[in-house]
């Protein structure tokens, strides 16, 4: 693969490095080979980026991208009403090809939108088909991603088990860890229901499953009780916390569990514009960062919100923004006399934080030289941009999908002056998303 030079950008590097005024990039195969005011490489092709914002890729923490096909559907729906209505409703209704259609096509977007790892929750996948037609989109793609790989939530049938009795299917992730082991842009890892959704003895199984498989486990945590109200001390009595566990949401934490996880060095996933949608209550942000942490962020449902990475970054601060503001004028009488939190750290959230909760901030989240070759242009030349006084500022409150150029994902581009790449044939893959959408509709009898 020839190597790239990335020519004349505004960089951000959200590395030691900083933040450079005028930089050139150099990409060789899938690394960044060097971050200089100025760099020569004659064999390189030379991107003109003049007029441009380079950032790291960003980060999807979070994501259901199985519900691709029923977009706008839930957007007026409370999180009980998303419970019935989409898992023991229209999930049950999803075969393999509507899963893979779902995955690919929003995967598409998230690299259209400027996102190059996508951490996919999918628990939509009743049999080891449906596993492998969403793995299937997404590597048909080439974004990098993290499958984790989680069990549908249909109301028990008479004489069934319910799902929260049921332990994570070990065989099933022990077999999809296998078939794409060494993968250069895919990670398996485990969505599991953790002790708010499952018995005592479901969450013992599988919080052992992913330490003894070495896996990241994620978990909801939060809407209704928890079924097992003294889960998380019993897990940590066994042994079983740690960095590799995620919490997505956490609402219903105490302060005195949301310290102690984040002195275990477990990882927090907000999606904030959800959270504040559906009824979960305020993101995490504000009490993370009491305890010297950050969240990474999430879309979390294709089936209500956009997928655009940077408008999770500005709703979670504009959030947080607004909390801080107003607990302060109701302590001290008057407006605080600046910001708490500065424009940089939310854009760390999509993308240095995705990283770590990931545990791959020794390869994404920022660009230095021997990283993967992760990187967004953005036209910072556009009329919504124009003038750029600070960039760290302009990227979060300024740009949109908009403005995304260019997308590079492992040194390759996945998106060039604006248009996809290896999208070809989007046209029919939208009919046939279109397709799958109705047809899921009509199955439950909303078509």
């Amino acid at each position: 693969m020839p190597a790239t030079l990335i020519r004349g950008a505004t960089v951000i590097t959200m590395d030691s490095q900083g933040d450079l005024p005028r930089a050139d990039i150099l990409v060789q195969d899938d690394r960044i080979a060097a971050i200089a005011p100025t760099l020569a490489a004659d064999d390189a092709q030379v991107v003109d980026a003049a007029g441009c914002i380079v950032i790291p890729g960003l980060i999807n923490a979070h994501m259901h991208t199985w519900q691709t096909a029923l977009r706008g559907v839930a957007a007026n729906w409370t999180l009980l009403e998303y419970f019935q209505k989409m898992h023991a409703g229209l999930a049950t209704a999803f075969g393999p090809q509507d899963l893979h259609i779902a995955t690919r096509v929003g995967a598409l977007n998230q690299l259209n939108c400027g996102t190059t790892t996508l951490a996919d929750w999918c628990h939509n996948n009743p049999t080891p088909g449906h596993n492998d037609a969403a793995i299937d989109g997404l590597l048909s793609t080439g974004i990098r991603a993290a499958f984790f790989h989680g069990t549908p939530k249909p109301d028990p049938k008479p004489g069934q088990q319910p799902f929260w009795e049921v332990p994570h299917p070990r065989a099933e992730v022990e077999r999809l860890a296998k078939k794409h082991q060494g993968h250069a842009l895919l990670s398996i890892q485990a969505a599991v229901l953790g002790p708010h959704y499952s018995t005592l003895e479901v969450a013992l199984h599988d919080f052992r499953m992913a330490r003894e498989l070495g896996l990241i486990a994620s978990m909801h945590q939060g809407g209704g009780a928890a079924r097992t109200p003294d889960g998380w001390q019993r897990l940590e009595e066994a042994g079983l916390l740690g960095p590799h566990i995620n919490i997505v949401h956490g609402h219903a934490l105490s302060e005195e569990q949301l310290q102690r996880f984040c002195e275990l060095g477990m990882s927090f996933s907000a999606a904030a514009e959800s959270e504040m949608s559906q009824g979960h209550g305020h993101p995490l942000t504000g009490r993370l960062r009491r305890y010297g942490r950050a969240p990474s962020l999430g879309v979390d449902l294709e089936s209500v919100l956009s997928g655009d990475m940077l408008t999770q970054a500005r709703v979670a601060l504009g959030i947080q923004r607004s909390l801080d503001n107003v607990a302060h004028r109701e302590q001290h009488g008057t407006i605080p006399s600046t910001s708490t939190i500065r424009t940089r750290e939310a854009l760390a959230w999509v993308t240095i934080e995705g990283a770590r909760m990931l545990q791959q901030q020794d390869r994404i989240g920022s660009l230095a030289p021997g990283k993967q070759a992760d990187l967004v242009v953005i036209r910072a030349s556009d009329l919504n941009m124009q003038p750029v006084h600070d960039p760290v500022s302009a990227v979060v409150f300024q740009a949109s999908l908009a403005n995304i150029d260019s997308v590079m994902v492992a040194g390759r581009w996945k998106k060039r002056a604006g248009r996809l790449v290896g999208a070809e044939n989007l046209e029919a893959d939208l009919a046939t998303l279109r397709a799958s959408g109705e047809k899921i509709l009509r199955a439950m009898g909303l078509g």
